[in-house]
């Protein structure tokens, strides 16, 4: 079988995604590997497709049991046998996979780095052939990554241990180039092809934000989101999972706790719900996530900052996986470096490795107080050459907020620092300039020096906001330690000497939100824009009930991008079916005819022309900066948005505009939605002639709510459609 071949009939999957196909040839070509590709790169198909085409077994050495059960699950669906070796399994249980596994029964094996040096493993591994061994979160093994597990040492001694040296194959999202160098020699690659794929992920929207009430925020937030979408929330500490996870279920959000003080039962009770959609927002410390293939989490929020930028990167990773626009918000408050130099100050660790926690600690606070695009502070920190000074989708350059010039403010406090003699903190700068009379202050003579009380009219969090800005533009220093002293930089002379001005974005109220279907406040959109939404909501819940049935998490069966592929392309057969990505021969054999058959009758139902809306499919997808207008000698783009606003300026109804450009009224609303979006004036009282209709819509709206067309559309006669209903939402929107 051919990897094309394999790709398709077992993953659904036309092609491959970026690095991945290098990758799989060389393993097949007997090279050892070594893939740094980021969360939802596609890692995990860069073992398991070599696996069904090499002749032996494949070890899979992965951290959280989870993570193993999730991709058991998904690979035996797709018709590839595997199965796991971990703690969940009784002593019976152990005996009878120990015996299949003896017998051919499987070609991957999943095992906890725990297990290695088990004798009762080795000598299963040493009874059977191996032709590859691949390392999940390889920089597990690196005593100076984020994240260091001393089981991982383990690795090396197991692979020596095997009669026949087999390939080695390792994976991870997150490496700095100090933890990859050190991968490679610890682990022994030979000759490995390396892929390096980029650590950029353009679907995610990263965001910071630095709220007077956090709970207040996050509420307004979760209220302005679809109910459906699937978060996590990462806390800092136990206590502040539980405290928050009461204080959502008293707003009466579906919320449930995962930390490291519950039992292991609670926490895989807790993750199956989440996994499984039967909860919708997680609450969790760090011991949550690592692995989780859950791909539809919309949103990854930070409550507290967490301790370094690889193990922000890797959580809020987890957001997106499917490829859709997610966000990532990080909530500030200074209390939060507090308790993570508390958290580095209860370990016990070496003095190289407290100074590094404390400069990777400085990194993140940093990347908190600057303006410059936070996708590239991201990627900085990982060693990528950088392509653009504006992403164009991070919460910095989304903000258009005023630059505020603070170069008198700076001034003010360098030279405070400087009279200081650079010997204190920001706490104890910030008390001088603003005048206290605190003990310590007086103890030291600091109310005796020019700076003392020049800057009393300002806040406490004002004159810290320009100091982290200070340090993150590299005008000021800060000594990674657990006491930091504040130093001056060369820079700080340009600023003190008035050769340089400096400027922050005033502070405002941020609301991101995500996509809520009706495209309300959005600046998140799905990657397939046009599809049929009460389709899709059918399939979803065909989806549900297959899960349930099989005890499955609903994306094993298929992601939303597949379903919404199928609410967008009406597949009628067979044929059709697996020209949809993610969509194999074994899933179409398991329950293609369920989806199809559901597809067919809601064609039917609806009177839909398939073939009418396949045409409007291709024409929209093939109209790309195809359609030009000459005025006055020059030449402008006119794109199929503009070709639709033109026809409602010539004041043309909805259906005649439909009829005209050949497309759906439901695709001119939504050309509609985005020309008012981009700042088109349109007056979509225009095309509401029933104003009886709408005042029943808008009755029904405020007794089932505005989340979802079906309760809206049940709740009101058979002969108002769908499409009044999107339009008088769309009307009442704007």
């Amino acid at each position: 079988m051919q990897i094309k071949e394999a790709l398709k009939i077992h993953f659904g999957y036309d092609e491959f995604r970026t690095g991945q196909e290098e990758i799989i040839r060389g393993i097949l070509s007997g090279r050892d590997a070594l893939g740094i590709m980021p969360t939802g790169g596609g890692k995990s198909l860069c073992y398991q497709l070599p696996a069904i085409l090499l002749e032996n077994m494949t070890i899979v050495i992965s951290p959280l049991i989870s993570l193993m059960k999730d991709q058991v699950d998904s690979l035996n669906e797709v018709g590839i046998p595997a199965t796991f070796i971990n703690s969940t399994l009784d002593n019976n249980d152990l005996v009878n996979r120990i015996e299949e596994i003896k017998n051919n029964k499987y070609k991957i094996i999943y095992v906890a780095p725990e297990r290695l040096g088990s004798s009762i493993f080795l000598n299963l591994m040493n009874s059977i052939e191996v032709s590859l061994v691949a390392i999940d979160e390889a920089h597990c093994i690196s005593q100076w990554g984020h994240d260091f597990r001393p089981s991982y040492v383990e690795i090396p001694r197991f692979i020596n241990s095997l009669n026949k040296k087999p390939l080695v194959a390792a994976f991870t999202a997150t490496a700095t180039k100090e933890v990859v160098k050190e991968i490679k020699q610890i682990i022994n690659l030979s000759n490995p092809i390396e892929i390096i794929t980029g650590f950029d992920r353009p679907n995610l929207i990263y965001s910071v934000v630095k709220p007077s009430n956090k709970f207040n925020y996050l509420i307004d937030y979760l209220e302005n989101i679809p109910r459906e979408s699937s978060g996590i929330i990462y806390c800092s500490t136990r206590k502040t999972v539980e405290s928050l996870t009461k204080k959502l279920n008293e707003k009466k959000f579906s919320a449930i706790g995962y930390h490291g003080g519950m039992s292991s039962e609670d926490r895989q009770y807790n993750q199956d719900d989440f996994i499984l959609d039967k909860t919708k927002i997680i609450i969790a410390t760090n011991a949550f996530g690592m692995g989780i293939n859950k791909p539809d989490v919309r949103y990854v929020i930070h409550y507290n900052m967490p301790k370094n930028m690889e193990s922000y990167y890797q959580e809020a990773g987890r957001a997106g996986r499917d490829g859709e626009q997610s966000e990532c918000i990080l909530m500030y408050s200074p209390s939060d470096i507090v308790n993570q130099k508390f958290i580095i100050q209860s370990e016990t660790l070496s003095p190289e490795r407290e100074k590094l926690m404390y400069e990777n600690l400085q990194y993140l606070v940093d990347f908190c107080h600057t303006n410059e695009c936070l996708r590239n502070d991201i990627l900085k920190y990982f060693g990528e050459e950088l392509k653009e000074d504006n992403c164009g989708s991070c919460g910095n350059c989304l903000d258009e907020g005023e630059m505020i010039d603070i170069t008198i403010e700076s001034q003010k406090i360098l030279s405070c620092i400087y009279r200081a003699d650079q010997r204190y903190g920001a706490g104890t700068i910030i008390q001088t300039l603003r005048g206290s009379k605190n003990k310590n202050i007086l103890t030291y003579g600091l109310d005796r020096i020019s700076t003392y009380g020049i800057m009393k009219e300002y806040s406490e969090g004002s004159i810290r906001e320009i100091i982290m800005t200070l340090v993150s533009k590299g005008y000021l220093g800060i000594t990674t330690d657990r006491f930091p002293i504040l130093k001056l930089t060369q820079k700080s002379m340009d600023i003190l000497k008035g050769k340089e001005k400096i400027y922050h974005k005033r502070e405002l109220v941020h609301r991101r939100r995500i996509d809520n279907k009706n495209g309300e406040n959005s600046k998140i959109k799905n990657t397939i824009e046009e599809y049929d939404e009460e389709l899709f909501a059918l399939l979803r819940d065909i989806r549900f009930e297959i899960s349930k049935e099989k005890e499955l998490p609903p994306f094993v069966i298929f992601h939303d991008i597949t379903l919404k592929q199928m609410s967008s392309y009406y597949p009628q057969n067979k044929d059709e079916l697996l020209k949809i990505k993610g969509v194999g021969i074994k899933k179409y054999e398991n329950y293609g005819k369920n989806f199809i058959n559901a597809i067919k009758d809601y064609c039917q139902d609806k009177n839909i022309d398939i073939e009418k809306v396949r045409e409007n499919i291709n024409r929209e997808s093939n109209q790309t900066n195809d359609n030009y207008k000459i005025d006055d000698g020059s030449i402008e783009i006119e794109s199929t948005y503009e070709l639709t606003y033109n026809k409602y300026i010539e004041g043309k109804s909805l259906d005649k505009i439909a009829e005209e450009r050949n497309l759906t009224e439901e695709t001119v609303l939504k050309h509609l939605m985005k020309l008012e979006e981009d700042g088109k004036d349109i007056d979509w009282s225009s095309f509401v002639s029933d104003t009886e209709k709408e005042k029943m819509i808008l009755e029904a709206i405020k007794k089932v709510g505005r989340e979802k067309l079906k309760p809206i559309k049940e709740s009101l006669p058979d002969d108002i459609s769908y499409l009044d209903i999107k339009l008088i939402l769309i009307k009442s929107k704007f």
